[in-house]
């Protein structure tokens, strides 16, 4: 597969899933950017890996993590992003608010417990993917996650809680 082909298949896929992980999408659309053009570098490399998709989306969770590390000040407000869950609730309000109220939840979290969940709710990957992906033990994936839902658990309001 040429990369102007993984490009063409996959690259709203590898958008929606850098705003999942950053919450805003022009953030999201750089990081892709530079990950894509660092990809393209390394292409030779990362097409003879089994699963160059995978290996992009490490890179994209890498630049993620490392983006303003160490910066505990800094939390990304996640209002206004459009996704299509596929799910209807007959009030819009609600929806919006419930949707709000879980954007700011996710991005209060960690980095690494942010993209573990979302590796794993939104990508649907396994504890052991989310470990190749991250590069660290499945048992550090396992804590993230618990840690994350624990968190998001901890912040609903009773009404998101039904």
């Amino acid at each position: 597969m040429t990369f102007e082909e993984f490009v063409d298949a996959r690259l709203q896929a590898l958008l929606r899933y850098a705003v999942m992980l950053t919450g805003d999408p022009h953030t999201a659309q750089d990081l892709v950017q530079d990950t894509m053009i660092r990809a393209q570098l390394k292409w030779r490399r990362i097409a003879a890996a089994d699963l160059p998709e995978r290996y992009v989306k490490r890179m994209i969770t890498n630049a993620y993590v490392d983006l303003h590390r160490g910066s505990w000040l800094r939390r990304v407000a996640l209002k206004g992003v459009e996704l299509d869950t596929g799910v209807l609730t007959p009030d819009h309000a609600v929806q919006h608010a419930e949707r709000d109220q879980m954007w700011e939840l996710l991005g209060s979290l960690p980095r690494q417990q942010r993209a573990a969940v979302v590796l794993r709710y939104y990508e649907g990957l396994t504890d052991g993917e989310i470990a190749e992906v991250m590069r660290c033990p499945v048992g550090t994936v396992r804590s993230w996650i618990s840690r994350a839902l624990a968190t998001l658990r901890a912040g609903l309001t009773p009404s998101t809680v039904l």
